[in-house]
């Protein structure tokens, strides 16, 4: 098959986030299929962006054939990253004729964040006779209405519900990373058998072979070995939706216990906040460092003892997450401190760590308590529960697979 992924976001292993595209490109191409992504020229979530000088630039990265469309920069979630949406979809419109005729797809996958880019992808499919399949990442417009805060009379939440409802009823199929989507987007227009959950997780590859992490983190994180302290570990974006806030509470209250570090690696809106929060109240216990490129991640967790996930407590994840960090942590082969109230608790599903109730600061340290009493054995024993589950489960073979099916209209949850 010739298919084609449309993801405004889409990077590579060089540029970082996001992922997805990249890994099932890599996983189809190994199958046979040949694989196009069409992306913006940029993205907030890289960390490093090409260069561009016109729309549809062509580069072959790994194999997989990308074109480059130019949408301009912007900071935040304002105005500018809304401007650029609209520019990335309407070119793709206007040039749907001239892509059909040049790629000849016969897959049609629109698997970026927000849901109007399935416009473009309709009309693309038209032209080429192709099956459309709609990605859902996040659940758009509910996250800018329960997460972001916006009135649902809003001019671009509008806007997306719109798109939302176009996607549900025009794709051939809908790939959806939450788990319990199906009945909401049956409600917008989806008929139930079109829907096909398939979530995040990880390249077997990445863990033969993984790189150092930064002498930074190496020199910081065997300091605290040596110490014989329990790292309670987080690593990726720090924003709101993160909880890290939570953290900075736990650390405060366990301020005069000099066996426990808290070790948080990464980047984000909300970092530079929780820096300031910890200093104020003078926190020794706690460490920010920068983040490691992906390849290093399995190194970071070898010197963590359990990592920390967390999510705001929001209606939102009624539908379920799909957190990249989520499978790594598993194949890093160490304990959960989960805080997340969504219906898929991994945690609880396969028995690879502590699980405790979101923004709840006195439960959290109750986890972190249960986790430093149990044997390292014990640990070790949940870590690789968590190991197992994603290699027989989460890895991309197994997932590039089952979306194989999806696109070959052989659909089954």
């Amino acid at each position: 098959m010739n298919i084609l992924i449309i993801n405004h976001y889409a990077g590579s292993m060089e540029m970082g986030m996001e992922f997805r595209p990249y890994y099932l490109g890599q996983e189809w191409i190994k199958l046979g299929h040949k694989v196009s992504v069409i992306a913006g020229d940029y993205s907030h979530l890289r960390k490093k962006n090409p260069v561009v000088e016109k729309d549809f630039q062509k580069e072959n990265i790994a194999g997989l054939t990308y074109y480059w469309v130019k949408t301009g920069t912007y900071e935040g979630n304002g105005a500018q990253r809304a401007i650029t949406m609209f520019r990335f979809v309407g070119k793709l419109w206007m040039q749907a004729k001239m892509i059909a005729k040049h790629i000849k797809p016969d897959v049609v996958i629109s698997s970026s964040t927000y849901p109007i880019d399935t416009y473009a992808s309709q009309r693309i499919a038209k032209f080429s006779h192709a099956r459309l399949i709609h990605e859902v990442h996040d659940m758009w417009p509910s996250t800018l209405t329960e997460v972001g805060g916006m009135p649902k009379w809003n001019p671009f939440v509008i806007a997306m519900q719109i798109g939302e409802n176009s996607a549900y009823r025009h794709s051939d199929y809908v790939v959806s990373l939450p788990p319990y989507a199906k009945k909401y987007m049956m409600k917008h227009g989806l008929k139930e058998e079109k829907f096909c959950h398939i979530t995040n997780g990880i390249v077997l590859g990445d863990w033969e072979h993984p790189e150092e992490i930064p002498e930074e983190h190496r020199e910081a994180l065997e300091k605290y070995r040596e110490q014989g302290k329990f790292i309670v570990g987080y690593f990726g974006g720090h924003a709101l939706s993160n909880a890290l806030d939570i953290l900075i509470d736990a650390a405060e209250c366990l301020r005069d216990d000099k066996n426990i570090q808290f070790v948080l690696v990464g980047n984000g809106v909300e970092k530079e906040k929780l820096q300031e929060k910890a200093k104020k109240k003078q926190l020794e216990n706690i460490c920010f460092l920068p983040p490691v490129p992906k390849l290093s991640v399995p190194k970071l967790l070898d010197l963590f003892d359990c990592v920390y996930i967390g999510a705001m407590n929001s209606p939102l994840y009624r539908f379920g997450i799909a957190m990249n960090k989520i499978y790594d942590s598993m194949m890093g082969g160490k304990p959960l401190l989960y805080a997340v109230n969504a219906p898929n608790n991994y945690v609880k599903r396969y028995h690879c760590g502590v699980s405790v109730e979101p923004g709840d600061v006195k439960e959290l340290i109750q986890g972190i308590k249960k986790l430093m009493s149990m044997s390292e054995q014990e640990r070790n024993t949940l870590g690789r529960n968590g190991k197992n589950a994603v290699i027989e489960h989460f890895n991309y073979t197994v997932l590039a697979k089952k979306f194989e099916s999806v696109m070959r209209g052989d659909i089954g949850e």
